[in-house]
């Protein structure tokens, strides 16, 4: 529904603008939204979960969760609008618009820096370990969430309401870019990290194979995740620099007519993000079994 993101109508290109069904799309934020929530009740109700990885965990699916809605109310209202039922002009509409516009500019930039904060927790937990507590304190952690939501909450309102504008354009893509330099570095240095221990344990006499296996799979993860991040955020990223560096060129165009393919890696990073970082762990699994467990016994309660 934004109209920036779409292709000048001006420039000569033979590549026709890919679509993508609004069905796809309903999808994937139904089954984002259904999992984030489940993270987000988690980690409220199990006390063990109160740390500051899990505090930015829960953001990031707070994120997620926001923008999930957003996209599935989107693509409800461009239901109602295929069947006459709304004006995509009318001053309602747009401004309806703008508000799930700014809402998706907010969580993608929230999205990315909750992930910073993630490997800068990570990073802390492993060259700092013996600080740890005292480098990052629940006080810390809610200056850090603050900030993230005062900057992304800012860059979204300027993006959609200055969206023209070429400083605003520069600045949202420094920022994006930057954020993403700074997890890529962090995320292959802890990743080296990872192996090197691997590879000590490894060779050290004697040494368990189930020790083995816990650092290779640290180093697994570690690569789990670099590889899905990259693999969803690469498209989107090579897209926004595009539309600075060469507008109105038609090969780019080429590479624009694919947005919404672009738009669906991003949106379903959402939907990745949960197995990653919550579902991998085990006080986060034994809480999903005891709710499940718990939601199973009060319907049983009602139905006998």
């Amino acid at each position: 529904m934004n109209p920036s993101t779409e292709s000048p109508s001006s420039i000569h290109t033979d590549c026709a603008e890919v679509q993508v069904p609004g069905q796809v799309f309903l999808a994937i934020a139904v089954a984002s939204l259904s999992e984030n929530l489940l993270v987000i009740v988690a980690v409220i109700k199990n006390k063990n979960l109160h740390s500051p990885m899990y505090c930015f965990i829960c953001n990031l699916a707070v994120f997620n969760t926001i923008s999930s809605f957003s996209k599935a109310l989107e693509n409800i209202l461009l239901l109602f609008k295929d069947a006459g039922r709304l004006n995509s002009r009318g001053l309602f509409e747009l401004k309806i618009d703008d508000i799930m516009d700014s809402l998706l500019c907010m969580c993608f930039l929230g999205s990315i820096f909750s992930i910073l904060a993630i490997a800068v927790d990570r990073y802390i937990s492993i060259f700092h370990a013996l600080r740890y507590h005292m480098l990052m304190t629940m006080r810390r952690v809610l200056v850090i969430l603050f900030a993230i939501w005062v900057l992304c909450g800012t860059s979204g309102a300027l993006m959609v309401g200055f969206f023209e504008a070429a400083t605003v354009k520069i600045f949202f893509i420094v920022l994006f870019f930057t954020a993403l330099l700074l997890i890529l570095l962090l995320y292959v240095h802890m990743f080296l990290l990872a192996r090197h221990h691997a590879n000590r344990i490894a060779s050290m006499p004697g040494a368990q194979a189930q020790h083995r296996k816990s650092g290779l799979r640290g180093a697994l993860t570690l690569t789990i995740l670099i590889g899905v991040f990259v693999a969803c955020w690469a498209p989107f990223s090579l897209h926004l620099l595009i539309m600075m560096i060469c507008p109105e060129n038609p090969y780019c165009e080429c590479y624009r007519s694919l947005f919404q393919l672009h738009v669906v890696l991003l949106v379903s990073h959402a939907v990745i993000d949960p197995a990653i970082y919550a579902f991998r762990s085990v006080e986060l699994r034994n809480t999903y079994k005891k709710m499940l467990l718990s939601s199973a016994s009060r319907i049983c309660k009602r139905c006998a």
